[in-house]
C-alpha cells in the first residue's frame, strides 16, 4: 500500500432499542452484515453474518444478540475486522432487520432504535431510523475496498419493506 491513508481497519456496530411495552410481544431487531466479492459487488452476497452466525474466517462476528431490547447499553454488537478480510472481498454492507414473528412491525413502531458505527473511539455514524420509519429493514453502512486495499466507510441508509430472509438477498443491490 503506497498511500498514507490506511482506511478503516476495524469497525464496531452497536444497535439498541427500548423494550416493547408491558404485555405486548417483544421487539426483536437484528444487525446483519453482507459481504460481496469483486466478481459480484452488488449481486448476491458471498455470505451473511447475523444472529447465530459469524463469517467463515472469523473476521465479522456478532458479539451480542438481544431478542427483547432489555438491558443496559447496547442490545446487539458486531465487530468487523476489515483489514483481515480476504482480498476477494471488496464490499461489506451492514443493515438492520426487524423479526416479524408476532405481526408486522416497522421502525416507526419500535421505541428509540439507534445504531452507531465506530472505529476505535471515532464515531463514523449514528442513526435513529426516523427517515425509514415505514420500513421493516434498512441498510445503514457500507464499507468499500479501494484498489490500494484500504477500506472506506460511507453512510448508506436505505429502507426496505421485506422479510428477514429476503433482506439478505437484496440489501446490497445497487
Amino acid at each position: 500500500m503506497s498511500s498514507l491513508n490506511k482506511g478503516v481497519s476495524k469497525a464496531e456496530v452497536s444497535l439498541k432499542w427500548d423494550p416493547s411495552p408491558f404485555g405486548e410481544p417483544d421487539h426483536d431487531l437484528d444487525v446483519v452484515a453482507a459481504t460481496y466479492t469483486s466478481d459480484d459487488p452488488t449481486g448476491e452476497p458471498a455470505y451473511l453474518v447475523h444472529f447465530g452466525s459469524r463469517s467463515p474466517d472469523g473476521t465479522i462476528t456478532l458479539n451480542r444478540d438481544s431478542k427483547t431490547g432489555q438491558g443496559f447499553g447496547t442490545d446487539e454488537d458486531m465487530t468487523l475486522e476489515l483489514d483481515r478480510l480476504g482480498s476477494q472481498y471488496v464490499r461489506v454492507v451492514v443493515g438492520v432487520v426487524i423479526q416479524q414473528r408476532d405481526g408486522e412491525r416497522r421502525f416507526g413502531d419500535i421505541a428509540s432504535p439507534e445504531i452507531r458505527v465506530l472505529e476505535g473511539y471515532n464515531e463514523l455514524a449514528e442513526y435513529d431510523f426516523a427517515d425509514v420509519a415505514a420500513a421493516t429493514a434498512a441498510t445503514v453502512a457500507e464499507f468499500v475496498r479501494a484498489d490500494s486495499g484500504a477500506w472506506s466507510f460511507r453512510t448508506a441508509v436505505r429502507g426496505f419493506d421485506t422479510d428477514p430472509q429476503s433482506f439478505g438477498r437484496v440489501m446490497g443491490s445497487a
